[in-house]
């Protein structure tokens, strides 16, 4: 019998990937949102497809632990805006959260029992997002999904964005299916109608103007970029400093977007050297090159990683390879073929941990071990983190 829309007075347990939080009810586990671990509280099932667990929400704390606070926003709680998972934790106690997600994923995952420490970014844990994306409700209202959910949560301002942001568009009806904000590095605000497979500008010259890696950015407002002001050009330092490529060196970039680690890489190897850059997104190659244009060291590729490592490649094989995969992992392919070309240092960035630690565990069954990991708040008041691995060939 499904358990939805049942309440339940739980003892919840430690945090999980993903935002949620371990409890458990005659003999099933309920993954509870908007809990604490050590914290007494009434769980109501919202989604149960049977098996051994099922997801809650927590809609009253009986007793509180002493690192809940109350929630800068009013749109967050069971039932509301689905974008952030810990409003209701105090900052430090966000990072520990996800430092403890890092370690449990890494040592379940990837057999590789490592402490991690959680980074703050610059700024604070407010008014930091500078690109979101908006569903508009059947009535042309703009606002965001519920957890889990095709429903709109209508808004009229968000305390994660930067400030203005959800303000531009709230004010009116909209026909469009989604809308993209974004506020670039200069202050400009971009807005744009999704319609189908289009956006319609409406707002904003559409080219965001960015600066990291000691360069101005001119790409795509709806491209991809790293949504945290301080979050490209600290992991663009990171980097750098893990790759160490020389003069005259080979180096890949894969996932490569719009080259701003291959800018790293193409200061370092030279004019000597070599950088291929691997995107399969043609809108990011193509603000790469724009952006690039006088590194004539870079070689642009258009296509999936995944289908191109396992060709012939017209180059070398490389020294170093920076990989930045999309939220699912570079996968097994990739990994195997990536060490099969012994690369002196591989620098992988990730937006998932339970994805880089798969990958990390196949790493190391090819031969290359963890040598250096950081991790970043690149996301507050969300679930979400940012992690840097420095592999190199070797075990232990």
């Amino acid at each position: 019998m499904s358990w939805v829309g049942e309440k339940f007075e739980v003892e919840v347990g430690p945090v999980a990937h993903g935002g949620h939080f371990v409890a458990r009810h005659e003999g099933r586990v309920l993954f509870v949102r908007h809990a604490l671990p050590g914290e007494r509280v009434i769980a109501s099932v919202y989604e149960d497809n049977g098996g051994s667990f099922c997801r809650a929400d927590a809609v009253e704390i009986l007793v509180p632990s002493p690192d809940r606070v109350e929630p800068p926003c009013p749109f967050s709680g069971p039932g509301m805006c689905g974008g952030c998972d810990f409003q209701h934790v105090s900052w430090d106690a966000q990072r520990q959260l996800k430092a403890q997600v890092v370690r449990e994923q890494l040592s379940r995952l990837a057999k590789i029992e490592r402490d991690a420490v959680v980074e703050a970014l610059p700024g604070g844990p407010l008014e930091w997002r500078t690109r979101i994306r908006m569903a508009v409700d059947a009535d042309g209202r703009p606002g965001f999904r519920g957890t889990r959910s095709h429903d709109v949560i209508p808004v009229d301002h968000c305390v994660i964005s930067r400030p203005g942001m959800v303000e531009a568009v709230a004010d009116r009806r909209w026909r469009a299916q989604e809308l993209t904000i974004t506020q670039d590095g200069d202050g400009n605000r971009h807005v744009g109608e999704v319609r189908g497979r289009h956006t319609v500008r409406r707002a904003g010259t559409g080219t965001a103007v960015e600066t990291a890696a000691q360069r101005k950015w001119r790409i795509s407002a709806d491209g991809f970029w790293q949504v945290h002001p301080a979050a490209a050009d600290t992991f663009a330092s990171v980097v750098g400093e893990w790759a160490a490529a020389g003069p005259g060196q080979r180096a890949w970039d894969l996932y490569g977007g719009a080259g701003l680690f291959a800018s790293v890489l193409a200061r370092q190897v030279g004019d000597t050297g070599s950088v291929l850059v691997v995107e399969s997104f043609a809108g990011a190659v193509e603000d790469g090159r724009r952006n690039l244009r006088r590194l004539s060291q870079i070689d642009w590729v258009v296509g999936k990683v995944e289908r191109l490592v396992t060709r012939p490649l017209p180059v070398e094989d490389p020294h170093v390879v920076v990989l930045d995969p999309p939220r699912k992992g570079a996968g097994k392919v990739v990994v195997a073929e990536v060490a099969r070309r012994r690369p002196q240092r591989v620098v992988y960035v990730a937006c998932d941990p339970a994805a880089l630690a798969r990958d990390l565990a196949e790493f190391t069954v090819q031969g290359y071990r963890l040598a250096e990991l950081r991790a970043f708040d690149a996301f507050p008041m969300t679930h979400h983190m940012e992690c840097i691995a420095l592999l190199v060939p070797g075990t232990g």
